[in-house]
């Protein structure tokens, strides 16, 4: 076995491998950026290098910096974790050159798969199905053009080099092509260093169906089965499962031996995943990540393996520890990428502080893989993942109710997230039948947010919330603030009271009044009644007319925070006082969020129409579009490409043409 392990990578990853070498008791080495002094990985470690500054191309993707720091440590290897190094060829055969073992395959299969060319064609000579495409060396316009009209629309443009779903485009008309080609050139020559795309015949209900497999260097090669990866947002994946639903054995198995036959083809040691697409009767090769992929534990806890240790002891020269026939599979699991970003607004990154940050208790049957704690700076340098939450259950609705369960003890307070997404998700009809694809999220599963119903349950558990911590307010002290009051109510007394209440921007004065062992509480009016219990730990049961309603409680200074099937309600006592939001310039069209300019479109004097791109941001490593709001002429451009800005930032002035009277500030109350 090694006796030490560098971790070039950072974050959830960077702590998951160190985990488990140190239960293996090897010395861990990691390293980071300016940007990540203190940041859970390096207090992790037994040691901590400072390898750069923020930015990704001068730390963690500095090949010398990182070998230099190996070297300084005396490390016996380096584990590359995923995205970043994890696939750079050269950076493996470098390390096998300074006498580093690289935890991963050989740098001539990450070479070979890397290219998704060249994968296809292996692929095909080796007889692993693959889809109709081009993946020729002649990339120019007319020859892609004249590829895309022989296999006909939609087609997907996709980079040759690189994985994540970066540069991907889906292009279901010819006279789209020609935008797609130029933005997946561009997005590919910035994440990879290499512009290179191939097309494929784009299948519209597929689903993306991954093997695990993992081969050693004394020519044993096994699978460790199947994830479903299909409920996807961008090319990013969202949910990932094991198994996948709804195969038949022969499937599976077939499924199986290919991936067994595609690392074999490249003589693969180590961890891998071959990606296939279902289309529901045929499976088609898509690519081969030649390292551990982020959904690797839905894979672990349905086998009891632990795919890191297999990485180390298969680096450190050991055989596979089972074969085939001795690997078997229990139970479902699914896992859930929770992300710093906000869904309501076009699923924006989120950066700032986490000034809260709760997970659900870790169990036998639900996992937390994170890299971040309370109190850590969520920055635009690196990639908007917080943390994965992992369920296991015995099938498959236990796994996805246990993880809904799981999602909700979730407590992110200071950014945005996309728990409550992930809680939708899990609760929609077709995921919960199995009837999922790669498009399932972007067409029929868009983001729902609080909903009335949520709002006016809210309001309801609210008001008993405020007489259990006996500091409701009675007409005789609702001129100051009903905090003041400790009178308040009591389940058997008579009186009835006025609730003065601010939940977020709405205020309310509720009456309620006791009814036997309930509260009786007037909402939009009608009477609804009330029974609710809170314990030492802040979590409230209660009943709504009858039917439960769960949630938890946090009292404030001045209110206290309800937080449900993950949303959060904040009450304050509504004393009177006015509060008025300046509102912005309609004109302005304002980053969303800290990036670097990549692109700009509005040109000074121009009419341009609703939703016509105006400025191209990057942040948290993915391009994001800013569009106009309405039709109007731009009367200034405030930025050019290349320019870093903060959030806030006024980017574009758009005097409106047509003023819609809809759109004009509600005046305050």
């Amino acid at each position: 076995m090694l006796d030490s392990v560098l971790i070039a990578n950072r974050g959830e990853i960077a702590c998951r491998v160190i985990r488990t070498a140190r239960r293996l008791g090897l010395r861990t080495i990691a390293v980071h950026s300016t940007a990540d002094r203190g940041a859970l990985h390096t207090r992790l470690a037994d040691e901590a290098i400072e390898i750069g500054p923020a930015e990704a191309r001068a730390s963690y993707l500095d090949a010398a910096r990182i070998l230099k720091a190996a070297r300084d440590t005396r490390a016996a290897s380096i584990h590359p974790g995923y995205g970043f190094l994890s696939e750079n060829a050269g950076f493996a055969r470098a390390c096998r050159e300074a006498g580093i073992v690289f935890v991963g395959p050989p740098a001539d299969a990450i070479q070979r798969m890397g290219s998704k060319s060249e994968a296809r064609q292996l692929m095909a000579a080796a007889g692993v199905p693959v889809l109709p495409g081009y993946d020729g060396e002649d990339q120019s316009a007319p020859r892609l053009e004249a590829e895309a009209r022989r296999l006909g629309f939609p087609l997907l443009v996709k980079p040759t080099a690189g994985g994540g779903g970066k540069g991907m485009r889906v292009v279901r008309s010819a006279e789209e092509l020609g935008e797609a080609l130029a933005g997946a050139r561009r997005e590919a020559e910035k994440a990879f260093g290499d512009s290179r795309l191939l097309l494929e015949r784009f299948v519209e209900k597929g689903r993306h169906v991954e093997i695990q497999v993992f081969g050693d260097a004394h020519g044993h090669t096994v699978h460790l089965f199947e994830r479903d990866c299909s409920l996807q947002r961008r090319h990013q994946k969202v949910i990932e499962e094991a198994p996948a639903p709804g195969l038949d054995e022969a499937t599976r198995a077939a499924m199986g031996e290919a991936a067994v036959a595609a690392a074999r083809a490249v003589g693969y040691v180590g961890a891998g995943t071959v990606e296939f697409l279902f289309d529901g009767s045929q499976f088609y090769f898509l690519e081969m990540n030649t390292r551990l992929q982020v959904e690797h534990p839905v894979t672990e806890m349905i086998t009891g393996i632990d795919l890191v240790e297999w990485q180390l002891r298969v680096a450190s020269g050991e055989s596979l520890p089972l074969r085939q026939e001795q690997l078997t599979r229990r139970g479902h699991a699914v896992e859930a990428r929770l992300y710093a970003e906000d869904p309501e607004r076009g699923f924006l990154p989120s950066t700032g502080r986490l000034e809260r940050l709760r997970f659900p208790d870790v169990q036998p049957q639900v996992r937390v893989d994170t890299g971040v704690r309370e109190g850590d700076e969520v920055s635009v340098h690196y990639d908007p993942m917080l943390a994965k939450v992992i369920a296991w259950g015995t099938d498959r609705l236990e796994a996805i109710d246990r993880l809904r369960t799981a999602l909700e003890a979730v407590e992110v307070d200071g950014i945005r997230t996309n728990t409550r997404f992930l809680w939708e998700i899990l609760g929609a009809a077709a995921v919960r039948s199995g009837d999922v694809s790669t498009r399932l999220l972007e067409t029929s599963l868009q983001p729902v947010g609080m909903t009335e119903v949520d709002r006016a349950t809210a309001w309801l558990i609210g008001a008993a919330a405020a007489l259990h911590a006996g500091r409701a307010g009675s007409p005789a002290s609702a001129a100051g603030s009903p905090w003041d009051d400790t009178a308040g109510f009591r389940l058997n007394g008579p009186a009835t009271v006025r609730l003065p209440l601010r939940l977020d921007d709405e205020r309310r004065w509720l009456r309620a009044a006791p009814v036997g062992r309930d509260l009786a509480v007037e909402y939009d009016g009608h009477t609804h009644l009330v029974e609710a219990a809170v314990a030492p730990d802040g979590s409230l049961n209660a009943r709504i007319d009858g039917e439960p309603a769960l949630a938890r409680l946090e009292e404030t200074v001045d209110g206290f925070v309800l937080r449900r099937q993950c949303l959060r309600f904040d009450f304050r006592a509504d004393t009177g006082a006015e509060h008025h939001a300046s509102a912005e310039h309609e004109g302005h069209l304002r980053a969303p969020m800290p990036g670097l300019v990549l692109d700009v479109r509005a040109v000074v004097g121009a009419t341009v129409e609703a939703g016509a791109v105006l400025v191209v941001l990057e942040a948290m490593k993915m391009e994001h579009s800013l569009s106009a709001p309405w039709r109007g002429t731009v009367s200034t451009v405030s930025v050019k490409p290349g320019d870093r800005v903060q959030e806030g930032s006024d980017l574009v002035l758009l005097e409106p043409v047509q003023v819609d009277s809809s759109r004009q500030p509600a005046d305050p109350e």
